[in-house]
């Protein structure tokens, strides 16, 4: 019998009201589900937010926010392993689909982000098909794949069935972010096993423009728009899906309307220094100060 699942905050329900995260998940031996693939199949855009601090309490209010899924970044910034692992943890309670940046296309790092709990890998920088047949192997164990097993918190955090159905529950996504990936798109998209591309529109317009647009979100610019929809339209003819990292709601939801299936917005960073800058901002206008006003500095406190 075809199982129907609903998302709740503690858990993973069936249609028969048994819960298969959890208590339940345990004793039946049931890897708790990629709810990512569930929002997916229901035709439904997936939010998701991006990790670049170090901290696994800035991971918990991430988490609590009611994305979809959060992506810890090893790629940019400050993260470490030991700190990944950790904000893998802050975010169990949440149901959160925890996903991985990894810093580049290396086996290694793949394999142990996906151990250290993971539902999905973001790679960067992948250019041609054998690099995304890489991907993807790494992805995967045998005998899809050569990923080696090992899962040693996944084991616990994903339950007992992961060894069985990993390979149907990871998710392997791909950046195509390069003038390389562009000529070479139609062949990293028909990568068996793939199940999605990534846009990285910064480094996108780096590499179609070679410095002529200044890098950066939500482009208006003719030419990276026109090459975002050909990555999205080669993804939606593969039949795999496709995301985009945005810098607002605004072209997030355009984005969704031109359909892309996971969209991205900002990082744990940005929002904490925009909201900081407005509440000092407005706190300064209140006051009937310039909101731009300049604040003194010096090498004290």
């Amino acid at each position: 019998m075809r199982r129907e699942f609903v998302r709740v905050r503690w858990g993973i329900f069936d249609d028969a009201g048994l819960q298969v995260a959890g208590d339940y998940g345990r004793k039946r031996g049931i890897m708790i589900p990629n709810k990512l693939k569930i929002l997916w199949g229901e035709g439904r855009p997936v939010i998701n937010g991006w990790l670049s601090i170090p901290c696994g309490f800035s991971a918990e209010v991430m988490a609590e926010q009611g994305y979809d899924s959060l992506t810890v970044d090893t790629q940019h910034g400050v993260i470490d392993y030991p700190d990944a692992v950790a904000m893998l943890q802050a975010m169990r309670s949440s149901g959160v689909v925890p996903l991985a940046r990894v810093p580049w296309l290396e086996p290694g790092a793949i394999m142990k982000a996906l151990d250290a709990g993971a539902y999905g890998v973001v790679c960067p920088m992948i250019n041609n098909r054998k690099q995304a047949e890489e991907l993807v192997s790494s992805c995967r164990y045998p005998p899809l794949g050569m990923r080696s097993f090992g899962p040693t918190r996944a084991n616990i955090s994903a339950g007992p069935g992961y060894a069985s159905s990993a390979n149907d529950e990871i998710i392997c996504l791909a950046m195509v972010e390069t003038a390389e990936a562009i000529a070479n798109i139609e062949e990293i998209v028909s990568t068996p096993g793939l199940d999605a591309i990534y846009v990285g529109p910064a480094d996108l317009t780096l590499g179609i423009a070679n410095g002529r647009i200044p890098p950066g979100f939500d482009s208006e610019n003719e030419e990276v728009v026109s090459a975002i929809k050909m990555i999205l339209d080669a993804a939606k003819s593969a039949g795999i899906r496709a995301g985009l990292h945005c810098g607002s709601p605004e072209y997030a939801a355009m984005a969704v309307g031109w359909g892309f299936d996971l969209v991205t917005i900002l990082n744990d960073a940005r929002i904490l220094a925009a909201g900081a800058k407005q509440s000092v901002v407005k706190f300064r206008e209140l006051l009937g100060e310039e909101p731009g006003a300049a604040v003194e500095r010096s090498s004290s406190y």
